[in-house]
């Protein structure tokens, strides 16, 4: 198995993933679907060798398997073809592996179909910025978008602190330091603690996983700091309660104060099927207003939707799919399938 020649194939063919597993045919996912990209079934030796390729190609000094931890993630680059974001892991006793094809070039947020809405939030010049949804849904791309912009628009320091870190970022208006847990850092919250002393202007998390990340992002977004991060949360409401919910009990009243202060937006994202093929992005817009933060202090953020409905500049996730189905973007399938409220989805894509 060449797998730089996998490499290729998947990057012509437009592929977001490759799936090599044993016992299964090797596979792309493609506009969302895992299509196969073999005929015969992959055997655990064959696996082996391609992971090992993959180190090699990774430039990592690992040649045995008493070597490999039960996971692994990085990144690496292959001249003229791309970046590809790697995870090495163990099922039933043998080696997988799944990687993440990421462009050299950064997209274009216009032709990503990001609204100027969401990148207008890179103009923030402190405070906290959540894009949040599934997994594999773009938040990674949609900050690389909005990190570019300030970098052509702004002058300062931008830390990126990353669990492979995914697109490349060159040196405009700003200085950007890129760090890449287990490699230039041990930790998030290590990293976090660090940047904090590094004259940042904007720090980039690529994701809260834990209390302490959170609680230090929010110090640092209190001290001055933009801070822009993700959470596998849908919705606005739902992010800011899973915040909340991660500290102990007799902490959350101080933290829902805390957090009302910092959160200055939530952009919840999510992939649909497009009518001419491949896939288009769905947005929840928060801009978080005093009506909010009021909310968010008064443990009341079941009412936020309705804020989203009715305030210029918001929308919700079923708001956005409308108008993508109105344009003629969607089917009115694609909008009921995917929207949080399915019945009254329903009702109104037929009072179109």
């Amino acid at each position: 198995m060449d797998v730089k020649q996998i490499l290729v194939d998947a990057v012509n063919k437009g592929a977001s993933d490759i799936f090599m597993v044993s016992g299964a045919a090797l596979a792309f996912k493609i506009d969302g679907r895992v299509v196969s990209a073999g005929e015969n079934y992959l055997m655990p030796d064959e696996i082996k060798a391609a992971v090992f390729e993959i180190f090699s190609l990774a430039g990592l000094d690992i040649t045995s398997p008493d070597d490999l931890k039960c996971e692994m993630d990085f990144s690496f680059s292959i001249k003229g073809t791309g970046r590809f974001r790697a995870n090495i892991y163990r099922q039933r006793g043998s080696f997988s592996a799944v990687l993440r094809c990421v462009p050299f070039e950064l997209p274009d947020s216009a032709k990503l179909g990001i609204p100027e809405s969401v990148m207008e939030l890179s103009e923030i010049k402190s405070g906290i910025v959540l894009v949040t949804g599934a997994a594999g849904n773009g938040k990674s791309t949609t900050l690389s978008c909005m990190i570019d912009r300030i970098n052509t628009n702004s002058e300062g320091h931008i830390i990126t602190i990353e669990d492979p870190i995914e697109f490349l970022h060159k040196h405009k208006k700003c200085i950007i330091s890129q760090r890449e847990i287990n490699i230039d850092t041990s930790s998030y919250v290590d990293a976090l603690r660090a940047a904090l002393r590094q004259a940042p202007n904007v720090i980039l998390v690529g994701e809260m996983r834990d209390f302490e990340t959170i609680n230090i992002a929010m110090t640092a977004a209190e001290t001055g700091q933009l801070v822009l991060s993700t959470l596998h949360t849908n919705g606005a409401a739902n992010t800011v309660d899973r915040i909340i919910d991660v500290f102990p009990t007799n902490q959350q009243h101080q933290i829902r104060v805390q957090l009302s202060m910092v959160l200055r937006a939530v952009v919840t994202q999510q992939l649909v099927p497009s009518v001419k093929g491949g896939l288009v992005p769905a947005f929840e817009i928060m801009n978080v207003n005093s009506a909010i933060r009021t909310m968010i202090r008064e443990q009341k953020t079941h009412q936020i939707d309705t804020v989203l409905q009715s305030e210029t500049g918001m929308q919700t996730m079923d708001g956005s799919l409308l108008k993508l189905f109105r344009e003629g973007v969607i089917t009115a399938d694609t909008a009921v399938d995917y929207a949080s409220n399915q019945e009254l989805m329903s009702k109104r894509v037929k009072a179109v």
